[in-house]
């Protein structure tokens, strides 16, 4: 293993430990769903970090996301 696997390999479980951290925390608590607005925009935002190889089409996706999100959370405040 070079350097750079092992400091994947380190960030993926430094990740997996605070996701079991979170989930035990957060268990308890009565949590918010995603609205379809959040949702939409959380899968534009993830679709510009799939398409990053294409860095119009990436930053498109997001950019577009990033609005989707700010337009729920305007809309969210009223």
């Amino acid at each position: 293993m070079d350097a750079s696997q092992i400091y994947i390999l380190v960030s993926v479980i430094i990740l997996l430990i605070i996701a079991v951290i979170l989930f035990i925390v957060k268990k308890n608590k009565k949590q918010k769903k995603l609205t379809h607005l959040a949702g939409i925009a959380f899968a534009f935002i993830i679709a510009g970090i799939v398409f990053a190889d294409t860095r119009i089409i990436g930053y498109g996706l997001m950019g577009v996301g990033i609005i989707l999100a700010v337009i729920d959370i305007i809309k969210n405040k009223k």
